[in-house]
């Protein structure tokens, strides 16, 4: 079995080379039963982050790999990435490593098991641990009610970068996935649903980095208008198809 460990980066250069030694440290130390590889998916980048990547590549061939997004996005260039790896599962995670590492085998586990074929990180899950801005909560939380009344679904958080998901289901729900950005979550979430495969979400512990060097890349009012009409219009094609199924 191979897994595929996907670190999505867009103009990351000042928190790269750390974190990603960081997650080749502990997935070395967790001696894993399968084999796995990191992979920098770059998405329109144009600082240093690439270069970056190339020299880990280059100095840890048997551990890390590159793929090259020209346009910005985030989900455009993990579903590409994706539909070419070779991988049995296929996991992402966001560069900043909010989502805590000892969550990982949590992540996994299910799907390597066979329990489910999609595995969600929730910040909002009881037992789930955070540490963020007021504020941010309150954007979040707001978004997922929001998923919630227009979309129908039970899940308690759709947009947490820490998700995994076994490639023989990626490849069956690719096609319907639109999001470039950041709504590809959504969709993954919804799609994998829509075709009934088995979604286990995930308590985790979650830190919050935001500092003077790494500053967000959500644009909150904009981001929130976009979300708001791509919730519609995946409704409207959920019902459609419906229709046909």
């Amino acid at each position: 079995m191979l897994i595929d460990f996907c670190v999505p980066v867009y103009n990351e250069e000042k928190i790269l080379a750390a974190n990603a030694l960081k997650l080749l440290e502990y997935c070395r130390e967790k001696n894993f039963s399968f084999a796995w590889k990191i992979i920098f998916v770059f998405n329109g980048t144009t600082d240093n982050s690439v270069e970056i990547g190339k020299e880990l590549s280059t100095r840890f061939p048997d551990f890390f790999a590159v793929f090259k997004e020209k346009e910005k996005g985030r989900g455009r260039a993990i579903k590409n990435y994706w539909l070419l790896s070779r991988a049995d599962i296929l996991v992402y995670m966001d560069a900043d490593l909010a989502a805590s590492l000892d969550n990982l085998s949590d992540l996994i586990n299910p799907l390597i098991n066979n329990e489910s074929a999609l595995a969600i990180g929730s910040r909002l899950l009881s037992r789930s641990k955070i540490d963020r801005s007021v504020f941010r909560e309150i954007v979040s939380q707001t978004y997922n009610l929001l998923s919630r009344i227009i979309l129908g679904h039970k899940f308690s958080d759709m947009q947490c970068g820490f998700k995994a998901i076994k490639k023989e289901a990626f490849v069956k729900i690719a096609p319907y996935l639109l999001g470039q950005g950041w709504f590809f979550d959504t969709e993954l979430i919804i799609f994998s649903a829509f075709f009934n495969f088995s979604i286990k979400e995930v308590p985790i512990k979650w830190e919050e980095k935001r500092w003077d060097k790494r500053k967000s890349k959500v644009n909150v009012v904009k981001d929130s208008l976009n979300f708001f009409i791509d919730l519609i219009k995946l409704k409207w094609r959920i019902l459609r198809m419906k229709k046909v199924k």
